[in-house]
C-alpha cells in the first residue's frame, strides 16, 4: 500500500520546503486519514507496561511536575492525578503499519527521520507550554486536542525553574490555536513554541519527529572515522605547515595568534582537501543514518523459496521503517542504521538504493535485474539476510 503525501492539494512538496519548512507552521486537515483507528488509547497504556519499551509518564500535581520513565509496573498507571500525560517512543518498533506512514513525509529525505512518539492524555491533559529543538508533524490519532503556536525560541528562552521538564509561561503572541481531529496533521517547526491540551476523554496524539545532526555529533563521529581509517590516510596531505617567527611571548604560553594559525590551516585543509571530503562525508552518512534506539530483536527466518512463493504471487519488498538507509556518491556507498555497507555487488547497491528511495520491488522487478538463475538464487539469499536482519520487510498480495 502506497501513502500518499500528507500535504494539502494546493501545497507542492517543492512549496511546502520553500515556504513553511522551518519558516512557519501548517495545519492540514485529514492529511493522514491512515493513522484512525489503528490504535485505541488502551492499546499504549498495555504497550507501556512491556520491558523493552521506551516510555515517560510526565504528571502534575498542584503545579508541580514529575516525570518517571520506563520501565513501569501496572501500579505506576493506576490511581493518577487530573494531569498526566503516558508518552511511547520508537512506535515504529512496534507498529509496522503505523511505520508505514512514514510515506506520508517522504518529501523529506529519510535521513532525517528521528522517531513516531505517541502522548496518551484524559482531558485536560498536557505536556506544557515548550518547544523543540527538532521538526514535528503532530498527527491526531484518537480524540481532540487543542494546539496554540506562538513565540519563536532560542537558546536564552527561559524556562520555569525547579521543574524536570522545560516548559515556561509565556508563548508571545499566538499564530495558531486550533483544535485538531483524527487524520489532522499540524506542522510545528523547530524552535516553535507549542501548546497542546487534550479535549477528550482520552487522547492520542502521533508524533513525526525530524532531526538534524548537531554539532557534537558530527564532529564525534569525525574523530571515529579520523581514528578508524588511520592506516588509509595520507599523513602528508593532513600536514600543518607551521611557520611562525619566534616572539617575545613568555616560553610557556600558547598565544592566541598561534591558536588562530592552526584554525586557518584546518579550515583551509577542510576546504581543499579531497581526501578529507571523503572522510568527512563518511562521518556525515554515519552520523545520519544512526538510529537513537536499538532495533528489537526477532527470531524471524527467512528462505529463497518463500522468498520467491510470495514474490511471484504479487507480494513486494520494501524498505522497514524502523531502519535508515541512505547512499553517497563519489565514492558510492550504503549506510544503514550508521553502518557502512561494504560488501556489496553492483546489483545488490541497485536493489537498496530502489528500495531506500522508496520503491516497493515486485517480483518482475527484481528478476529483471539478474542475469541468470545463479544470480536470481544468490540475491534471494542476500534478500533473506536483509530481511533476518531487519532491513527490509515482505508484504503478502492484499
Amino acid at each position: 500500500m502506497n501513502i500518499p503525501f500528507c500535504l494539502p492539494e494546493n501545497i507542492s512538496p517543492e512549496t511546502f520546503l520553500r515556504e513553511y519548512w522551518q519558516k512557519r507552521p501548517l495545519l492540514i486537515r485529514n492529511g493522514l486519514p491512515q493513522i484512525v483507528d489503528l490504535f485505541e488509547p488502551e492499546d499504549i497504556m498495555e504497550l507501556a507496561l512491556e520491558e523493552e519499551v521506551t516510555a515517560r509518564l510526565i504528571q502534575c500535581k498542584n503545579e508541580k511536575w514529575s516525570v518517571k520513565c520506563s520501565p513501569f509496573v501496572e501500579d505506576d498507571l493506576q490511581n493518577l492525578p487530573e494531569q498526566w500525560s503516558v508518552m511511547v517512543q520508537n512506535l515504529e518498533q512496534w507498529s509496522p503499519e503505523l511505520g508505514k506512514l512514514w510515506q506520508a513525509f517522504g518529501f523529506i529525505p529519510q535521513w532525517q527521520r528521528d522517531d513516531i512518539m505517541v502522548s496518551c492524555s484524559p482531558l485536560g491533559g498536557t505536556v506544557g507550554k515548550h518547544y523543540d529543538e527538532y521538526d514535528v508533524f503532530l498527527v491526531q490519532g484518537y480524540g481532540q486536542r487543542r494546539w496554540q503556536l506562538g513565540k519563536w525560541c532560542d537558546p536564552n528562552t527561559e524556562f520555569k525553574p525547579n521543574q524536570p521538564i522545560r516548559i515556561f509561561d509565556d508563548m508571545g503572541e499566538l499564530v495558531l490555536d486550533e483544535v485538531t481531529n483524527p487524520g489532522d496533521v499540524l506542522y510545528v517547526p523547530s524552535r516553535m513554541a507549542h501548546y497542546g491540551v487534550s479535549e477528550s476523554d482520552k487522547g492520542l496524539t502521533f508524533s513525526f519527529g525530524l532531526r538534524y545532526p548537531n554539532a557534537t555529533d558530527l564532529l564525534e563521529n569525525f574523530c571515529k572515522t579520523i581514528e578508524q581509517q588511520a592506516d588509509t590516510i595520507n599523513s602528508s596531505e593532513f600536514h600543518i605547515p607551521f611557520r611562525l617567527s619566534p616572539n617575545e611571548q613568555p616560553s610557556a604560553l600558547l598565544d592566541p595568534r598561534t591558536v588562530k594559525t592552526f584554525k586557518h590551516h584546518l579550515i583551509d585543509l577542510l576546504q581543499n582537501s579531497e581526501q578529507f571530503d571523503e572522510l568527512l562525508t563518511h562521518s556525515v552518512a554515519t552520523a545520519v543514518s544512526s538510529r537513537r534506539y536499538e532495533l528489537l530483536q526477532t527470531d524471524n527466518e527467512y528462505y529463497p523459496d518463500e522468498v520467491q512463493e510470495v514474490l511471484e504471487a504479487g507480494g513486494w519488498l520494501q524498505q522497514d521503517a524502523n531502519v535508515k538507509i541512505l547512499y553517497t556518491e563519489n565514492p558510492q556507498r550504503l549506510y544503514v542504521n550508521g553502518e557502512w555497507i561494504d560488501e556489496l555487488n553492483e546489483t545488490e547497491m541497485a536493489l537498496l538504493i530502489r528500495i531506500a528511495n522508496g520503491d516497493s520491488i515486485s517480483w518482475n522487478k527484481l528478476a529483471s535485474k539478474v542475469q541468470d538463475q545463479a544470480e536470481l538464487e544468490l540475491i534471494l539469499d542476500t534478500i533473506c539476510d536483509w530481511l533476518d536482519s531487519g532491513w527490509i520487510i515482505l508484504s503478502e498480495a492484499e
